[in-house]
């Protein structure tokens, strides 16, 4: 992965602004306790985000997005996905991550997005988003397929298509209930020009607001890089995303 161990998200903090935040814990219907990471402005918020990690969990980083989501008057919960494997412990750094990714399964972290959903509503939130990042990208997506009451979900640099057998949003759009926000790498290892083509037209012919932006030249995980040559490409995908929730709310 090229993510920076040490990164935080490339978005300027708002000085003086009122916010709270709490580490948690909440349980999904088939018994998960799993962390989460909650940040809320001060005043009554309408509109929440579910923030869905890359293949980290719940990272430093998604913890302070959490915190600029707040700022800009949003309530904001970041989760982690392994509950059921490495228990809802905090982790440092040199957590091996990959065996637990390996024992996720689509259906469960959805269980566990809908725990989310559910905690941010409870909150007076009547309007949710997720934003995902990588292996987030992809599940904010089927989150869109999967009964939540989105308004919208926006997924960085995930894959939209079938992988190992497992249908991706792709051959669920049919499902899809809300409005999607793809921003993707032209530089991406992983996902090809054509998965990203694929993954607007079938939107398209399915009558979906959406939009699929590709970066060319940036990297998988440009948002979460240090890099300043990343810094227009993350600026821009920034102001999409709010430009999407101010849209949808």
């Amino acid at each position: 992965m090229c993510f920076e161990l040490d990164s935080e998200p490339p978005i300027p903090r708002i000085a003086g602004a009122a916010v709270s935040h709490d580490s948690l814990t909440l349980e999904a219907p088939d018994g998960n306790v799993f962390a989460a990471f909650r940040a809320t402005p001060d005043d009554p918020a309408t509109t929440g985000i579910v923030i869905l990690p890359d293949v980290r969990g719940l990272y430093h980083f998604y913890e302070e997005l959490a915190l600029r989501f707040a700022e800009r008057a949003y309530v904001a919960l970041a989760f982690d996905y392994f509950g059921r494997t490495a228990g809802a412990e905090k982790r440092d750094d040199d957590f091996e991550y990959m065996p637990h990714v390996q024992q996720t399964k689509a259906d469960l972290i959805q269980a566990d997005i809908g725990a989310c959903v559910r905690d941010v509503r409870a909150r007076g939130c009547t309007s949710i988003f997720t934003v995902g990042f990588c292996m987030g990208g992809r599940q904010s997506w089927l989150a869109a397929a999967s009964g939540h009451g989105l308004r919208g979900a926006v997924g960085f640099y995930g894959h939209p298509g079938e992988r190992n057998g497992v249908p991706g949003p792709i051959q669920r759009v049919a499902d899809i209930e809300c409005p999607i926000l793809a921003l993707q790498a032209g530089d991406d290892q992983n996902i090809t020009a054509d998965d990203n083509a694929q993954f607007d037209a079938v939107l398209d012919g399915a009558g979906i607001d959406h939009e699929v932006i590709v970066y060319d030249g940036a990297p998988h995980s440009f948002f979460d890089r240090k890099q300043e040559q990343f810094a227009d490409a993350s600026e821009d995908a920034w102001r999409r995303v709010l430009g999407f929730l101010e849209r949808y709310a």
